[in-house]
This record gives structure tokens, C-alpha cells and sequence, in this order.
């Protein structure tokens, strides 16, 4: 009868370090290099959302390869399958910081007979990139255009869950 007693002391021992490697011991975390699926709602401070994939597919994106925004990279770097953190990113490590350069008068001329009106998205090629822009005032003869992108100079609040992490080794 002893042994019987040894011999179950042994199996729950056995199942429990089993468990216990399961539960902490292969925990997978996001490593540069790791192909990572998450879910994820982005908002301005106010809890505007401008952005949301949860109901849908995952993004996925490849772990320090500039897929993302710096602050976002950083916040996914070292969390935890099925993890949920909310992160608050700065301007500057978001779209960066409103570039007054990059809004400049146009001769509503240039347009080609497009109707240029506040609000209107146009794109311009100058030196072989595509810059998109918003009009944000017009007048007889010049348009002012913002080529910024549109979250530039906003702080950015993140909710993201990761749901997958795939090693690329």
C-alpha cells in the first residue's frame, strides 16, 4: 500500500511539473525578426477611434522591420500571445511632428481642370514621389495644401492584442 502512495505521489508530481512548464515555462513573447498578428484600436487622447481591425483579419507585420510606427513596434516588442496592452505614443514616435514645409501654395491652375475645394485630397509627384495632400483653403488663384500625413503632430492611443507570433528564423 506504501508504494501505491509513492507511485501517485510521483505521477502528480510528474503531471504537475508538466503543467508547470506549460503554464511558465513556454511562454512565447515577440522577438525583432517575429512575423506578429494583432488586433488592435487606435484612438487620439479624446477616445476618438480613427482606426480599428478587431471584427476583422489581424494585422500582421514583421517585428523591427519599420512595418509600423516606431511607438508601436516598441509597444508589441516583448509581449505575450493572447497579451492586451493599451500604449499612449507620442507624436514623435508616431507620424512625427507637423512639418511647416510641407504645406504650401499651388497655383489652382496646376490642377488640370479638377474643381479644387477644401477638403479635397489631390496628389502631387515632385522629385519621383507620390505626396498625398488635404486643400485646406482656396481662393481665385492659389490652393493651401497640408501634404503631412494626416496624424501627423497627434498623440496616438493604442488597445493591442496580440493573437499571433510566428519565429522567422
Amino acid at each position: 500500500m506504501k508504494k501505491m502512495y509513492v507511485y501517485i505521489g510521483i505521477i502528480v508530481v510528474v503531471v504537475l511539473a508538466i503543467a508547470l512548464y506549460f503554464l511558465f515555462g513556454s511562454v512565447q513573447t515577440v522577438k525583432n525578426g517575429d512575423i506578429v498578428s494583432v488586433y488592435y484600436s487606435g484612438s487620439f487622447t479624446n477616445g476618438t477611434i480613427f482606426n480599428s481591425n478587431v471584427g476583422s483579419a489581424p494585422f500582421n507585420f514583421t517585428e523591427g522591420a519599420n512595418q509600423t510606427i516606431l511607438g508601436f513596434n516598441n509597444a508589441v516588442l516583448g509581449m505575450s500571445l493572447n497579451q492586451t496592452k493599451t500604449v499612449t505614443i507620442p507624436a514623435n514616435e508616431a507620424y512625427g511632428p507637423v512639418d511647416p514645409n510641407l504645406i504650401v501654395s499651388i497655383p489652382t491652375n496646376d490642377f488640370s481642370n479638377t474643381t479644387i475645394k477644401v477638403g479635397s485630397v489631390v496628389t502631387d509627384s515632385a522629385n519621383g514621389h507620390q505626396l498625398q495632400g488635404v486643400v485646406l483653403k482656396t481662393n481665385a488663384t492659389n490652393a493651401i495644401v497640408n501634404f503631412n500625413p494626416p496624424l501627423a503632430g497627434q498623440t496616438l492611443v493604442f488597445q493591442i492584442k496580440v493573437v499571433g507570433i510566428k519565429s522567422n528564423k
